[in-house]
């Protein structure tokens, strides 16, 4: 039972922190992709903005121009003669937007920076294209990884799709309808960004999983604290239903020797017969409280020896037969011969019990019974009724003590609704399963399942 609670708290508390982790991984590099997209978008429309170039940055190739004009300037600034090197500095310094003050520097630091590089580590390139679709124009003087006619590809495919903006491989576009009629198409390398976004992807998953894993190592040493009143309690009950069973035996057994005193003096009346069987059903009813409480026990362990469980089926089978007959209900058998499992053989008798009792007390009137043991998959024992009332949705709740479809039917036919509850203990205890399935309307089935 210990163990039971503790994995299910285990699996509980990391499903738990699994789905937020997800949730959070995933706002994490969604948020990074949008941003880094929103980034490029807007490097693109101060592009078309500017016919292609940047702000105070001449067309083509002005980067290269820029670069060739600063070795020019080295090469003036060597020759103090020249008075020319300021009038080069001074084109190098126009160039560049002005610095901010120190004030605004320290305020906006990371904006200034990235707007005073971005002419220079952005890498794109641009195509023109008429109104009848034809490439006007192709500029791929910023950008090494590209060639024309590729560039010239990808525009053509591009603007026969209509669409305005999107990504072509691992380039950021941006389509802009010109006053003149061209279209303008401006193409952004975004490679470098979307390598960070799977590094981010791949570290950001890497950490779940050591969260995860340092999680589960600390939530399983805390699993025992946290279920522990919950076992006691479960202890507490259990102890108390063994011992308030062995309690009432002896009064029990008092009233009915006191009984049989009376009907040797007065002979039998219906007082004493009504007493009888209430002391029957008393003792049937303490007799399956302590066989549950048993069979929950995680340290009773049942002798398991190779039984014949055809033979067992057939002969607690045929002891109902004259109890199906005397009320009216068709019964029948489908035992396959042969079946063997490594089982106890009294507990594999009460199972059997249980299971054609609880048909033959709660069977349509006139109604019809089957049992079955067949070897497939698994070796299958099933126990079928007829039955006018089954409960709604779920079946499983039938198993839970004391659990009643009809109270006044249980009345009725003496039942307490804990049959089925030992049933389900004596399948868990041989390493089976067993569940209530719904057959139509009219037709309910409780089918065990044992390994082979």
């Amino acid at each position: 039972m210990v163990s039971k609670l503790r994995r299910k708290f285990v699996i509980t508390a990391m499903s738990a922190l699994l789905v937020i982790l997800l949730v959070l991984i995933s706002v994490i590099n969604v948020a990074n992709f949008v941003e880094f997209t929103k980034s490029a978008d807007d490097i693109l429309k101060i592009l078309a903005d500017n016919d292609g170039t940047f702000p105070e940055m001449g067309p083509g190739q002005a980067m290269n121009e820029m670069k060739v004009a600063g070795i020019e300037a080295s090469i003036m600034e060597s020759d103090p003669s020249n008075g020319s090197s300021q009038t080069m500095n001074s084109a190098q310094e126009s160039s560049t937007p002005p610095a901010p003050k120190s004030e605004e520097r320290g305020r906006d630091i990371f904006s200034y920076n990235k707007n005073v590089e971005a002419p220079f580590s952005t890498r794109y390139f641009w195509v023109k294209i008429d109104d009848s679709g034809k490439v006007k124009e192709i500029d791929t003087g910023h950008i090494a990884s590209i060639l024309e006619e590729t560039a010239g590809e990808m525009a053509e495919s591009i603007y026969a799709s209509s669409k305005t903006k999107g990504y072509e491989s691992t380039y950021r576009y941006y389509v802009r309808r010109l006053d003149t009629g061209d279209t303008l198409l401006l193409f952004k390398d975004c490679s470098s960004d979307m390598y960070n976004a799977i590094k981010l992807l791949r570290n950001t998953f890497l950490l779940m999983l050591a969260c995860l894993l340092a999680m589960f190592i600390l939530v399983w040493i805390m699993s025992g604290h946290a279920v522990s009143p919950v076992v006691e309690s479960l202890e507490k009950q259990k102890r108390f239903i063994t011992d308030a069973g062995h309690e009432l035996k002896t009064p029990l057994a008092v009233i009915s020797a006191s009984v049989d005193v009376i009907e040797l003096d007065n002979g039998k009346s219906e007082w004493t017969i009504s007493i009888k069987n209430q002391i029957k059903r008393m003792t049937d009813l303490i007799q399956k409280m302590l066989t549950l409480s048993r069979m929950e026990e995680e340290n009773v362990r049942l002798v398991f020896t190779d039984i014949d469980l055809s033979s067992i089926c057939l002969e607690t089978a045929g002891s109902f037969e004259a109890v199906a007959e005397s009320a009216g209900k068709k019964y029948t058998t489908d035992i396959e011969d042969g079946i063997h499992i490594k089982g106890d053989k009294n507990s594999m008798t009460q199972l059997l019990s249980l299971l054609i009792d609880n048909a033959m007390k709660y069977s349509s009137e006139k109604g019809s019974i089957e049992v079955r043991l067949q070897r497939g998959k698994h070796i299958e024992l099933e126990v079928r009724n007829t039955c006018d009332n089954i409960p709604e949705g779920d079946l499983d709740k039938l198993f839970d003590r004391f659990y009643r479809a009809d109270t006044s039917r249980n009345r009725k036919s003496g039942g307490y609704g804990i049959g089925l509850s030992v049933a389900r203990a004596i399948v868990t205890s041989h390493g089976g399963s067993i569940e209530a399935l719904r057959d139509g309307d009219n037709i309910i089935r409780f089918v065990a399942r044992f390994s082979k």
